[in-house]
Protein backbone atom coordinates (compact mmCIF):
# COMPACT_ATOMS: atom_id res chain seq x y z
CA UNK A 1 0.00 0.00 0.00
CA UNK A 2 1.47 3.10 -1.03
CA UNK A 3 2.46 6.13 1.47
CA UNK A 4 -0.14 9.33 0.58
CA UNK A 5 2.40 11.14 2.88
CA UNK A 6 4.93 13.61 0.78
CA UNK A 7 8.82 13.04 1.52
CA UNK A 8 10.43 15.46 4.20
CA UNK A 9 13.29 16.79 1.56
CA UNK A 10 10.72 17.59 -1.02
CA UNK A 11 8.83 19.51 1.79
CA UNK A 12 11.61 21.37 2.80
CA UNK A 13 12.91 22.17 -0.59
CA UNK A 14 9.22 23.42 -1.47
CA UNK A 15 9.80 25.75 1.88
CA UNK A 16 13.04 27.23 0.97
CA UNK A 17 13.25 30.89 -0.67
CA UNK A 18 15.29 31.69 -3.78
CA UNK A 19 18.61 32.72 -2.49
CA UNK A 20 19.09 36.77 -3.70
CA UNK A 21 22.84 37.60 -4.23
CA UNK A 22 24.69 39.85 -2.10
CA UNK A 23 27.12 41.96 -4.67
CA UNK A 24 28.11 43.95 -1.54
CA UNK A 25 29.31 40.98 0.70
CA UNK A 26 33.16 41.16 -0.09
CA UNK A 27 33.09 45.15 -0.13
CA UNK A 28 34.63 46.99 2.82
CA UNK A 29 33.96 50.44 4.14
CA UNK A 30 36.21 52.41 2.34
CA UNK A 31 37.05 56.07 4.05
CA UNK A 32 35.64 58.59 1.82
CA UNK A 33 32.14 56.91 1.89
CA UNK A 34 31.22 59.50 4.28
CA UNK A 35 27.81 61.38 3.84
CA UNK A 36 29.72 64.46 5.84
CA UNK A 37 32.46 64.39 3.03
CA UNK A 38 32.17 66.95 -0.15
CA UNK A 39 33.57 65.50 -2.66
CA UNK A 40 32.98 68.72 -5.01
CA UNK A 41 35.39 70.08 -2.37
CA UNK A 42 39.00 70.65 -3.58
CA UNK A 43 40.94 70.53 -0.81
CA UNK A 44 44.45 73.04 -1.20
CA UNK A 45 47.82 71.70 -1.56
CA UNK A 46 49.68 72.61 1.13
CA UNK A 47 53.33 71.65 1.02
CA UNK A 48 53.55 72.86 4.80
CA UNK A 49 51.20 69.93 6.03
CA UNK A 50 53.13 67.10 4.45
CA UNK A 51 51.96 67.50 0.64
CA UNK A 52 55.06 66.76 -1.24
CA UNK A 53 55.42 64.73 -4.93
CA UNK A 54 56.81 61.53 -4.47
CA UNK A 55 60.68 62.00 -5.19
CA UNK A 56 60.06 65.33 -4.36
CA UNK A 57 59.43 66.71 -7.51
CA UNK A 58 57.71 66.02 -11.58
CA UNK A 59 59.13 63.87 -13.53
CA UNK A 60 58.38 65.60 -16.80
CA UNK A 61 57.58 68.88 -18.06
CA UNK A 62 54.43 69.79 -19.22
CA UNK A 63 53.23 72.98 -21.52
CA UNK A 64 50.44 74.87 -22.88
CA UNK A 65 50.06 77.60 -25.10
CA UNK A 66 47.30 78.96 -26.14
CA UNK A 67 46.59 81.52 -29.70
CA UNK A 68 45.68 85.38 -28.83
CA UNK A 69 43.37 87.91 -30.97
CA UNK A 70 45.87 91.31 -32.14
CA UNK A 71 43.74 93.71 -30.63
CA UNK A 72 44.87 91.43 -27.55
CA UNK A 73 48.42 92.67 -27.95
CA UNK A 74 49.07 95.97 -26.46
CA UNK A 75 46.78 94.99 -23.11
CA UNK A 76 49.02 91.98 -22.37
CA UNK A 77 52.30 93.56 -23.14
CA UNK A 78 51.25 96.07 -20.22
CA UNK A 79 50.01 93.28 -18.02
CA UNK A 80 52.63 90.30 -18.25
CA UNK A 81 54.61 91.03 -15.93
CA UNK A 82 51.97 91.11 -13.09
CA UNK A 83 50.94 87.74 -14.69
CA UNK A 84 54.56 86.22 -14.62
CA UNK A 85 55.14 87.44 -10.98
CA UNK A 86 51.80 85.89 -9.91
CA UNK A 87 52.90 82.05 -12.06
CA UNK A 88 56.37 82.55 -10.53
CA UNK A 89 55.07 81.76 -6.72
CA UNK A 90 54.04 78.53 -7.94
CA UNK A 91 57.04 77.60 -9.57
CA UNK A 92 56.08 77.88 -13.39
CA UNK A 93 57.24 79.83 -16.28
CA UNK A 94 55.50 81.94 -18.73
CA UNK A 95 56.30 83.01 -22.52
CA UNK A 96 54.50 86.10 -24.38
CA UNK A 97 55.48 85.44 -28.25
CA UNK A 98 54.11 88.54 -30.08
CA UNK A 99 55.31 86.96 -33.51
CA UNK A 100 53.40 83.69 -33.37
CA UNK A 101 50.65 85.80 -31.60
CA UNK A 102 50.78 82.66 -28.21
CA UNK A 103 51.26 82.75 -24.51
CA UNK A 104 52.95 79.61 -23.21
CA UNK A 105 53.37 78.26 -19.48
CA UNK A 106 55.57 75.22 -18.31
CA UNK A 107 56.35 73.98 -15.51
CA UNK A 108 59.40 73.51 -13.74
CA UNK A 109 61.65 72.33 -11.43
CA UNK A 110 60.78 74.21 -8.51
CA UNK A 111 57.03 73.49 -9.23
CA UNK A 112 55.35 71.69 -5.84
CA UNK A 113 51.61 71.53 -7.16
CA UNK A 114 50.80 69.06 -9.98
CA UNK A 115 47.30 70.75 -10.48
CA UNK A 116 48.40 74.33 -10.65
CA UNK A 117 49.55 73.83 -14.75
CA UNK A 118 46.12 73.32 -15.16
CA UNK A 119 44.88 76.39 -13.34
CA UNK A 120 47.78 78.38 -15.57
CA UNK A 121 45.87 76.91 -18.91
CA UNK A 122 42.32 78.28 -18.30
CA UNK A 123 44.17 81.51 -16.53
CA UNK A 124 46.16 81.89 -20.64
CA UNK A 125 42.96 81.09 -21.97
CA UNK A 126 40.77 83.75 -19.69
CA UNK A 127 43.22 86.39 -20.82
CA UNK A 128 42.89 85.56 -24.13
CA UNK A 129 38.86 85.80 -23.98
CA UNK A 130 39.27 90.03 -23.01
CA UNK A 131 39.08 89.20 -19.00
CA UNK A 132 40.70 91.52 -17.00
CA UNK A 133 43.83 90.28 -15.48
CA UNK A 134 42.63 91.10 -11.98
CA UNK A 135 39.74 88.86 -12.30
CA UNK A 136 41.55 86.07 -14.20
CA UNK A 137 43.92 85.53 -11.76
CA UNK A 138 41.47 84.49 -9.05
CA UNK A 139 41.29 81.29 -11.38
CA UNK A 140 44.86 80.00 -9.39
CA UNK A 141 42.65 79.64 -6.62
CA UNK A 142 41.26 76.14 -5.67
CA UNK A 143 37.86 77.79 -5.01
CA UNK A 144 37.75 78.98 -8.07
CA UNK A 145 36.48 77.53 -11.56
CA UNK A 146 35.82 78.90 -15.10
CA UNK A 147 33.85 77.68 -18.12
CA UNK A 148 33.95 78.99 -21.89
CA UNK A 149 30.72 78.53 -23.98
CA UNK A 150 31.60 78.70 -27.69
CA UNK A 151 28.53 80.01 -29.22
CA UNK A 152 29.42 80.71 -32.54
CA UNK A 153 28.05 77.66 -34.66
CA UNK A 154 25.21 77.53 -32.50
CA UNK A 155 23.08 80.19 -34.86
CA UNK A 156 23.90 80.05 -38.66
CA UNK A 157 22.48 83.43 -39.52
CA UNK A 158 24.53 86.07 -38.82
CA UNK A 159 21.95 88.63 -38.54
CA UNK A 160 19.92 86.71 -35.77
CA UNK A 161 23.14 85.58 -33.67
CA UNK A 162 24.00 89.14 -33.16
CA UNK A 163 20.19 89.81 -32.19
CA UNK A 164 20.17 86.68 -29.67
CA UNK A 165 23.94 87.56 -28.52
CA UNK A 166 22.08 90.80 -27.59
CA UNK A 167 19.24 89.16 -26.29
CA UNK A 168 21.63 87.96 -23.63
CA UNK A 169 23.20 91.25 -22.53
CA UNK A 170 20.06 93.33 -22.06
CA UNK A 171 19.52 96.76 -22.36
CA UNK A 172 22.34 98.38 -20.75
CA UNK A 173 23.61 94.95 -19.64
CA UNK A 174 20.99 94.32 -16.98
CA UNK A 175 19.67 90.94 -18.14
CA UNK A 176 23.90 89.89 -17.89
CA UNK A 177 23.93 91.80 -14.30
CA UNK A 178 20.80 89.65 -13.14
CA UNK A 179 22.37 86.45 -13.95
CA UNK A 180 25.42 86.99 -12.72
CA UNK A 181 23.63 87.91 -9.71
CA UNK A 182 21.35 85.01 -9.30
CA UNK A 183 24.42 82.29 -10.48
CA UNK A 184 26.81 84.06 -8.40
CA UNK A 185 29.34 84.05 -11.30
CA UNK A 186 31.27 86.22 -13.43
CA UNK A 187 29.68 86.50 -17.37
CA UNK A 188 31.74 88.07 -20.02
CA UNK A 189 30.55 87.84 -23.62
CA UNK A 190 33.22 88.63 -26.25
CA UNK A 191 33.03 87.98 -30.22
CA UNK A 192 31.79 84.10 -30.32
CA UNK A 193 32.53 83.10 -27.03
CA UNK A 194 30.86 83.24 -23.04
CA UNK A 195 33.67 83.03 -20.54
CA UNK A 196 32.12 82.24 -17.23
CA UNK A 197 34.25 82.18 -13.71
CA UNK A 198 32.54 81.04 -9.97
CA UNK A 199 33.48 79.89 -6.90
CA UNK A 200 30.50 76.99 -7.41
CA UNK A 201 29.74 74.58 -9.79
CA UNK A 202 26.41 74.82 -9.41
CA UNK A 203 26.22 78.34 -10.76
CA UNK A 204 28.27 77.49 -13.76
CA UNK A 205 26.12 74.88 -14.98
CA UNK A 206 22.77 77.37 -14.46
CA UNK A 207 25.21 79.86 -16.38
CA UNK A 208 25.97 77.74 -18.98
CA UNK A 209 22.09 75.67 -19.91
CA UNK A 210 20.88 79.76 -19.71
CA UNK A 211 23.88 81.00 -22.36
CA UNK A 212 22.94 77.80 -24.56
CA UNK A 213 19.12 78.39 -24.40
CA UNK A 214 19.41 82.58 -25.23
CA UNK A 215 21.36 80.96 -28.68
CA UNK A 216 18.26 78.15 -29.16
CA UNK A 217 15.59 80.89 -29.10
CA UNK A 218 14.60 80.90 -25.05
CA UNK A 219 15.12 83.97 -23.65
CA UNK A 220 16.80 84.48 -20.41
CA UNK A 221 14.14 86.04 -18.87
CA UNK A 222 12.27 82.78 -18.21
CA UNK A 223 15.57 81.37 -16.71
CA UNK A 224 16.00 84.13 -14.53
CA UNK A 225 12.51 84.10 -12.94
CA UNK A 226 13.08 80.46 -12.27
CA UNK A 227 16.42 81.39 -10.46
CA UNK A 228 14.96 83.93 -8.36
CA UNK A 229 11.84 81.25 -7.26
CA UNK A 230 14.50 78.88 -6.53
CA UNK A 231 16.92 81.11 -4.59
CA UNK A 232 13.79 82.42 -2.10
CA UNK A 233 12.94 78.53 -1.37
CA UNK A 234 16.38 78.04 -0.38
CA UNK A 235 15.67 80.54 2.57
CA UNK A 236 13.06 78.52 3.69
CA UNK A 237 14.25 76.26 6.27
CA UNK A 238 10.70 73.76 5.91
CA UNK A 239 11.06 73.58 1.74
CA UNK A 240 14.48 73.24 1.75
CA UNK A 241 14.87 69.51 1.14
CA UNK A 242 10.93 69.24 -0.60
CA UNK A 243 10.39 68.99 -4.05
CA UNK A 244 10.46 72.73 -5.81
CA UNK A 245 8.16 71.64 -8.85
CA UNK A 246 4.47 72.42 -7.86
CA UNK A 247 6.36 76.37 -7.21
CA UNK A 248 8.46 77.02 -10.42
CA UNK A 249 6.54 78.29 -13.42
CA UNK A 250 6.60 76.35 -16.28
CA UNK A 251 7.18 77.69 -20.00
CA UNK A 252 5.43 75.56 -22.69
CA UNK A 253 6.90 76.81 -26.43
CA UNK A 254 4.13 77.46 -28.76
CA UNK A 255 4.33 77.03 -32.18
CA UNK A 256 3.01 80.45 -33.89
CA UNK A 257 1.42 79.89 -37.29
CA UNK A 258 2.93 82.24 -39.81
CA UNK A 259 0.75 84.03 -42.23
CA UNK A 260 0.48 82.25 -45.65
CA UNK A 261 0.55 84.73 -48.57
CA UNK A 262 -2.01 85.32 -50.51
CA UNK A 263 -0.96 84.35 -53.76
CA UNK A 264 0.95 81.31 -53.92
CA UNK A 265 3.18 81.27 -56.99
CA UNK A 266 2.76 77.66 -59.05
CA UNK A 267 6.33 76.38 -59.91
CA UNK A 268 6.00 76.04 -64.12
CA UNK A 269 7.41 72.69 -66.04
CA UNK A 270 10.99 73.18 -66.99
CA UNK A 271 11.91 73.33 -70.62
CA UNK A 272 15.45 74.11 -71.60
CA UNK A 273 14.29 76.52 -74.36
CA UNK A 274 13.90 80.65 -73.54
CA UNK A 275 10.58 82.14 -73.41
CA UNK A 276 9.50 83.95 -76.61
CA UNK A 277 10.09 87.45 -76.35
CA UNK A 278 6.92 89.61 -75.64
CA UNK A 279 5.42 91.68 -78.06
CA UNK A 280 5.45 95.39 -78.14
CA UNK A 281 3.00 97.76 -76.92
CA UNK A 282 2.18 98.70 -80.25
CA UNK A 283 1.99 95.59 -81.79
CA UNK A 284 -0.69 95.14 -78.77
CA UNK A 285 -2.66 97.69 -79.75
CA UNK A 286 -2.68 96.73 -83.34
CA UNK A 287 -3.79 92.88 -82.26
CA UNK A 288 -6.33 94.50 -79.89
CA UNK A 289 -7.99 97.23 -81.80
CA UNK A 290 -8.11 100.88 -82.24
CA UNK A 291 -10.09 101.07 -78.99
CA UNK A 292 -7.50 100.16 -76.84
CA UNK A 293 -5.80 103.54 -77.71
CA UNK A 294 -8.31 105.31 -74.60
CA UNK A 295 -6.56 103.34 -72.13
CA UNK A 296 -3.27 103.68 -73.22
CA UNK A 297 -1.81 106.99 -71.24
CA UNK A 298 -0.86 110.12 -73.50
CA UNK A 299 2.97 109.06 -73.82
CA UNK A 300 2.10 105.66 -75.29
CA UNK A 301 -0.68 107.14 -77.42
CA UNK A 302 1.53 110.21 -78.93
CA UNK A 303 4.02 107.61 -80.04
CA UNK A 304 1.26 105.20 -81.87
CA UNK A 305 0.15 107.61 -83.32
CA UNK A 306 3.46 108.74 -85.23
CA UNK A 307 4.17 105.39 -85.98
CA UNK A 308 0.99 104.56 -87.56
CA UNK A 309 1.20 108.31 -89.49
CA UNK A 310 4.56 107.37 -90.55
CA UNK A 311 2.87 103.50 -91.46
CA UNK A 312 0.58 105.79 -93.88
CA UNK A 313 3.27 107.77 -95.18
CA UNK A 314 5.20 104.81 -96.03
CA UNK A 315 2.74 102.63 -97.67
CA UNK A 316 1.63 106.02 -99.77
CA UNK A 317 5.22 106.45 -100.97
CA UNK A 318 5.42 102.83 -102.01
CA UNK A 319 2.17 103.27 -103.87
CA UNK A 320 3.66 105.65 -105.60
CA UNK A 321 6.87 105.19 -106.46
CA UNK A 322 5.34 101.71 -108.22
CA UNK A 323 3.47 103.88 -110.76
CA UNK A 324 6.62 104.98 -112.40
CA UNK A 325 8.59 102.42 -114.48
CA UNK A 326 12.25 103.17 -114.70
CA UNK A 327 12.77 101.77 -118.31
CA UNK A 328 16.53 100.03 -119.17
CA UNK A 329 19.02 102.61 -121.32
CA UNK A 330 18.88 101.21 -124.81
CA UNK A 331 21.91 99.78 -126.40
CA UNK A 332 21.48 101.65 -129.59
CA UNK A 333 20.94 104.88 -127.94
CA UNK A 334 23.77 107.21 -129.24
CA UNK A 335 23.45 109.49 -127.21
CA UNK A 336 26.66 110.88 -125.39
CA UNK A 337 26.80 111.54 -121.52
CA UNK A 338 28.07 115.22 -121.19
CA UNK A 339 30.82 114.99 -119.00
CA UNK A 340 33.05 118.46 -118.06
CA UNK A 341 36.44 118.42 -118.02
CA UNK A 342 38.74 119.50 -115.28
CA UNK A 343 40.77 122.38 -115.88
CA UNK A 344 44.66 121.48 -115.83
CA UNK A 345 47.22 123.98 -116.47
CA UNK A 346 49.45 121.75 -118.97
CA UNK A 347 46.16 120.99 -120.99
CA UNK A 348 44.15 123.84 -121.41
CA UNK A 349 44.41 125.95 -124.39
CA UNK A 350 45.26 129.30 -123.12
CA UNK A 351 48.43 127.35 -121.92
CA UNK A 352 49.42 126.46 -125.36
CA UNK A 353 52.18 128.12 -127.74
CA UNK A 354 51.19 126.37 -130.73
CA UNK A 355 48.88 128.26 -131.89
CA UNK A 356 49.23 131.95 -133.01
CA UNK A 357 45.80 133.83 -132.43
CA UNK A 358 46.17 134.48 -128.87
CA UNK A 359 42.89 136.89 -128.92
CA UNK A 360 40.83 133.96 -129.54
CA UNK A 361 42.14 131.76 -127.04
CA UNK A 362 41.40 135.15 -124.69
CA UNK A 363 37.79 134.87 -125.88
CA UNK A 364 37.56 131.62 -125.42
CA UNK A 365 37.91 131.46 -121.97
CA UNK A 366 35.81 135.02 -121.49
CA UNK A 367 32.87 132.81 -122.65
CA UNK A 368 33.18 130.10 -120.14
CA UNK A 369 32.03 132.25 -117.13
CA UNK A 370 33.04 133.28 -114.05
CA UNK A 371 35.47 130.16 -113.27
CA UNK A 372 37.34 131.13 -116.42
CA UNK A 373 38.42 134.43 -114.70
CA UNK A 374 38.92 132.81 -111.52
CA UNK A 375 41.28 130.30 -113.34
CA UNK A 376 43.27 133.56 -115.20
CA UNK A 377 45.96 133.56 -112.44
CA UNK A 378 46.61 130.12 -113.09
CA UNK A 379 47.29 130.73 -116.73
CA UNK A 380 50.63 130.11 -117.87
CA UNK A 381 52.17 133.34 -119.50
CA UNK A 382 52.29 133.48 -122.92
CA UNK A 383 55.38 133.75 -125.34
CA UNK A 384 55.43 136.20 -128.04
CA UNK A 385 57.38 135.22 -131.35
CA UNK A 386 60.69 136.68 -131.22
Amino acid sequence: MADNHDHPATEAAASEKPKVKNHNKYRKDKPWDNEDIDHWNLQPWKPDDGDALPGGRLLEESSFATLFPKYRETYLRQVWPVVTKHLDQHGLSCELNLIEGSMTVRTTKQTKDPFIILKARDLLKLMARSLPVAQALKILDDEWQCDIVKIGGMVRNKERFVKRRQRLLGPDGSTLKALELLTGCYVLVQGNTVSIMGNSWTGLKQARRVVEDCMNNIHPVYHLKRLMIQKELEKDDKLKNEDWSRFLPKFQKKNVARKKPAVVKQKKAYTPFPPAQPPSKVSLIFMGGWHDWITMNRSAHVLCLLVCLFACHYNRWICNSNQVSILPRNKNDKRKRCRRKRWHPRKSPSASVKNGNNNLKLRQNQKRGPKSRRRKNRQLPIQSRG
